[in-house]
């Protein structure tokens, strides 16, 4: 279980992204600076109580941006293309918050969730489900993942996850988030959930689908 602290980060989470954001492909945003604003997302548990799992939604001139991260106390091996930056966390001291589809721990718990065993959690309280997220599970089989890949395109990012003799798990994680959660193919496996627009109405975006191959 993960314990929300509502303390301080110094640079905060915004200033991070303001700089990390326009260097992604599938940013639409005009060169330069970011103007990042929290709408919404949701978190989930590590296993092993180590690592902060946060699925963000920001959004930065009037386009909306799905923002996996990862927070972890020291730096993780091999992924210093995926640091997104530090920041000194009121409680919890240093921490590397990392672009969390590269991070193994943020995938399998993507994994789990999107077949149904993992239990989103509130963004901003410790021990509490959001029933908001909506799953619906791409197979009926527990798949443990052996390894994957990443690659980000212009909308998304995609995962080709190896589960061993139970074949491959292919996920393409949205990054511009639409309003599209009823143009979801009821054969696919996926994750939506709600963010607020600017204006304080709210939608449903698709954040991620799976394809078992």
């Amino acid at each position: 279980m993960a314990i929300i602290h509502h303390t301080t980060l110094a640079p905060t989470k915004m200033e991070l992204l303001s700089g990390w954001l326009p260097t992604r492909p599938w940013y639409l945003g005009a060169a330069g600076a970011a103007e990042p604003v929290k709408v919404g997302g949701f978190r989930l548990d590590d296993p092993d109580g180590e690592v902060g799992i946060e699925f963000m939604v920001v959004t930065d001139e009037a386009v909306t941006y799905h923002v996996p991260l990862t927070y972890r106390g020291t730096p993780l091996d091999g992924a210093d293309d995926a640091l997104v930056g530090t920041t000194e966390h009121g409680v919890l001291g240093k921490r590397w918050v990392y672009d969390g589809t590269r991070d193994p721990v943020l995938v399998g718990q993507l994994v789990a969730l999107i077949q149904g065993g993992a239990a989103p959690q509130a963004q901003s309280e410790t021990d509490t489900p959001d029933p908001t997220v909506l799953v619906q599970a791409a197979s009926p089989a527990v798949l443990v993942p052996a390894g994957f890949t990443a690659a980000d395109g212009q909308d998304g990012t995609f995962l080709r996850i190896e589960a061993g003799t139970a074949g491959e798990l292919a996920l393409n994680v949205a990054r511009v988030l639409r309003d599209d959660a009823a143009q979801v193919p009821a054969e696919h496996g996926y994750v939506t959930a709600p963010w607020r627009h600017l204006d304080g109405a709210t939608t449903r975006s698709v954040f991620a689908t799976a394809t078992l191959r």
